[in-house]
This record gives structure tokens, C-alpha cells and sequence, in this order.
């Protein structure tokens, strides 16, 4: 059984305000210690959750299942969120949390491949059934386009030397597991650079990952799906990882929650923005949070109510 802890529970569960009879949603459902948390506060309301991952989701039915039954797993990636809902005939909702980046499990479960700690097949696809994948991409994109993923994604410095390297090694066999992606990956490497803290595989793995996915896009327009399904006083609550995922996140809030003054217009007349920001600064774990869960480390978490 793979162990699953999830980031920021408490801070997540009282910025949502949860309310028993309202309708909420876990856009990502993963190991289900969020959703549990909200399910547990429901008596009439109802709580969606999303996943595309099989093992997420029969993890989830039965971890939700002892709770209570106010629940139910759409299975499909929550860029189809309105679509998805409104298919159950939900068009309003109270609450919606995104906890973004890669689940517990499938981190620690080597053959997903996820993991620069565990050889494994170069995977890294959340949904099993598409067909882009880890392998796909470095065996068959060209230099450049790897170079760019490495660099937008990943913000890995030494994007090129590894496209570079990447491609030198594809030539005489095909790149296959991870370990033998570490191995490219570090020859790729400056010496000086292996000594330092830190995993050399890390931003090249998760910049893989996020294009595999599409996860930045996704995340974007599942976001603005959210805010025409938010009931007033509805709240929107966002857990990152990486600084792209949290910058995107910061600006579309701000673009919410801000309302242009044009020249010469007196105050007195401006409407307010629809959506208040309640965090001014993201909120991160805490002390205590961070010395039982590693991987809290890098978490920021947004948050902001429908007016």
C-alpha cells in the first residue's frame, strides 16, 4: 500500500468554508485526503471529484466509501470540469480545490515513471490510456523542441546541453528507463554542478512531465472554468509546486480580483472586481508540516471567493 500525505489538509479544508449542505468539488482527487476531509463535513451536500488515473480512483472509492456515500468520481481530466458537471446536472458549485502536480503514489510506484529515484520505463503519463509519453518524446522530438520543454518547464540552466547530449545518445540506441535518462542527464552536467544539493534529474523530469500532461494549459482554462461555476461566496482554493504553476495561478487571481479604473472616471462610480483575493501572499506549510512531509517543501497555496 502506498502511503499518500497530503499538503496544506488543514489550511485547504478552513479556506474552503465549507458548508454541509453545499456542492463542492476536488478537481484532483489523487489519494483522496482532501476529499475525505470535505466529505466528512457534508451531510446534505454533495462532493465531484476528478481523476484520470485508475489506481487514484479505485483508491478514492475506497477510502470515500467508509465516510460517507455524498460523493462521486468522474473519471476524466479537469479541463473537462463544466462539461463533466454539467453532464450530472451541475452547473453551480460552492467551493473547488486544485491540488496540482504529481500524486504520493505515483511518484512511488516505479514503473509510472515519474521517479528519477526508481528505474522504470520512461512514462510519466497520468492517464494510462493516451498515447504521449515520456519515451515518445525524448526518442522523437527535435533538439530544439526538447531544448524549449527543458527550459519553459522545467527552468532547467543546462536545457541545451542535455537536448544536445540526448539527442548524441538516440542515435546509436533508443533511450528507454529513467536511470538511463539520470545517466544522460548528468553527463550533461558541468562537474562542479553534480556536487551541489540537489537531484541533477529534478527540472528535466518535471518539465517532461508537465508536457506529457499538458498540465499548465489544463490548469488554465479548468481555472476559468471554476469561476463561472462558483456560486457567491464560493472560494477557489489552489495548492502548487513550482513556480510556473503558482506564477500562472497569481496572475489569473489578480486579473479576477482587480478592476481597471480608466482615466477621468470618478471612483465613486467602479464596480467591484466580482472576486476578492483572501490571500495577499501564498500560504506555505508550516514548521511542523514540513518536518513529517518532505515533499511539502516546494507548496504555496491561493485562494480567493466570489464576491
Amino acid at each position: 500500500m502506498y502511503i499518500h500525505k497530503s499538503v496544506l489538509l488543514t489550511e485547504a479544508i478552513e479556506n474552503l468554508n465549507i458548508k454541509s449542505d453545499g456542492i463542492y468539488v476536488d478537481a484532483t482527487m489523487g489519494g483522496a485526503g482532501h476529499s475525505s476531509k470535505i466529505l466528512e463535513k457534508l451531510t446534505t451536500g454533495h462532493l465531484y471529484c476528478f481523476d484520470q488515473d485508475d489506481y487514484a480512483i479505485n483508491r478514492g472509492k475506497e477510502v470515500l466509501s467508509k465516510i460517507n456515500d455524498n460523493f462521486t468520481i468522474i473519471k476524466s481530466n479537469f479541463t473537462n470540469l463544466k462539461e463533466e458537471l454539467n453532464k450530472l446536472g451541475v452547473n453551480h458549485i460552492d467551493g473547488i480545490l486544485y491540488d496540482l502536480g504529481v500524486s504520493s503514489f505515483q511518484l512511488d510506484i516505479p514503473e509510472r515513471g515519474f521517479s528519477y529515484n526508481y528505474d522504470a520505463y520512461l512514462d510519466m503519463r497520468m492517464d494510462q490510456t493516451k498515447e504521449l509519453d515520456a519515451k515518445y518524446i525524448v526518442n522523437n522530438y527535435k533538439e530544439e523542441d526538447i531544448a524549449n520543454i527543458l527550459f519553459r518547464y522545467g527552468e532547467e540552466k543546462f536545457a541545451r546541453n542535455i537536448a544536445k547530449k540526448i539527442i548524441e545518445v538516440r542515435k546509436n540506441k533508443e533511450i528507454n528507463t529513467t536511470f538511463e535518462l539520470v545517466d544522460i542527464i548528468k553527463s550533461a552536467y558541468p562537474k562542479k554542478e553534480l556536487n551541489k544539493k540537489g537531484h541533477p534529474a529534478k527540472q528535466t523530469f518535471q518539465a517532461l512531465r508537465i508536457a506529457v500532461n499538458d498540465e499548465l494549459r489544463v490548469f488554465e482554462d479548468s481555472l476559468y472554468q471554476a469561476f463561472d461555476l462558483l456560486n457567491k461566496d464560493g472560494y477557489i482554493v489552489v495548492i502548487t509546486f513550482h513556480s510556473l504553476e503558482d506564477r500562472l495561478c497569481k496572475v489569473i487571481f489578480k486579473e479576477k480580483s482587480t478592476v481597471d479604473i480608466p482615466k477621468g472616471v470618478p471612483i465613486a462610480n467602479i464596480e467591484e472586481a466580482p472576486f476578492e483575493l483572501i490571500t495577499k501572499h501564498p500560504i506555505t506549510p508550516s514548521d511542523e508540516e514540513l518536518e513529517y512531509n518532505n515533499r511539502a517543501h516546494s507548496a504555496k497555496m491561493r485562494v480567493i471567493r466570489k464576491r
